[in-house]
């Protein structure tokens, strides 16, 4: 729907002055670049958007994760921790042997859930992987919110660039071209450094 309404402000640029090189003219091939320069931002917009949704679901199921190890270590040690109260000179040694099998396997499962570099799936490596992943969100997240922004500039800079046909008034044209470069600026900020709203460059 947005690109015929952009269509139709082109072609009514276009013919408001047949001259090659009437001010309508020049405002209807502006037109048509903020048009271009709309589509592919709010395109860019969707694919950040899309990014930064994902991201947000993996980091939450990492976390979940995380927080299913750290429940599997803490009822390791307590168990290994009330085991080792039945250790003691009256045990038979089978008992005592037996118990403490137990408990080195105990130990074992603990020091995996700590860390396991073979699956990447322990707590050491599952932390670094959901900040990883948030870090990637909050990027996606940040050139997102400057896509929009961009778009909206180039939204009201079409809108101006059509009220400049209608009225003739030259600096319609003029508050159009610079909020057409506002969106520039900002589809460039999102592509280098979008979290600059954030404070950090990434």
């Amino acid at each position: 729907m947005e690109v015929l309404e952009n269509h139709e402000r082109i072609e009514q640029a276009g013919h408001q002055h047949h001259g090659p090189t009437s001010p309508n003219k020049r405002i209807a091939l502006l037109i048509s670049v903020l048009a271009a320069l709309l589509a592919i931002t709010e395109t860019a917009g969707k694919g950040k958007q899309t990014e930064a949704i994902n991201n947000n679901v993996h980091a939450s199921d990492l976390w979940s994760f995380y927080q299913a190890k750290t429940v599997r270590s803490t009822v390791a040690k307590t168990s290994s921790d009330l085991a080792k109260l039945f250790i003691g000179p009256d045990l038979p040694a089978d008992r005592q042997a037996a118990i403490q099998k137990q408990l080195d396997s105990w130990k074992a499962d603990i020091n995996r859930y700590d860390s396991d570099p073979e699956t990447g799936e322990g707590r050491k490596e599952l932390l670094a992987r959901a900040k990883a992943t948030e870090e990637i969100r909050d990027t996606a997240a940040g050139a997102y919110h400057l896509y929009e922004s961009a778009a909206a500039a180039l939204q009201l800079a079409i809108v101006l660039a059509s009220a400049a046909v209608i009225t003739d008034l030259g600096i319609m044209a003029i508050l159009a071209l610079g909020l057409g470069g506002v969106g520039v600026v900002l589809d460039l900020l999102a592509w280098w450094t979008p979290m600059i709203l954030h404070g950090t460059g990434s």
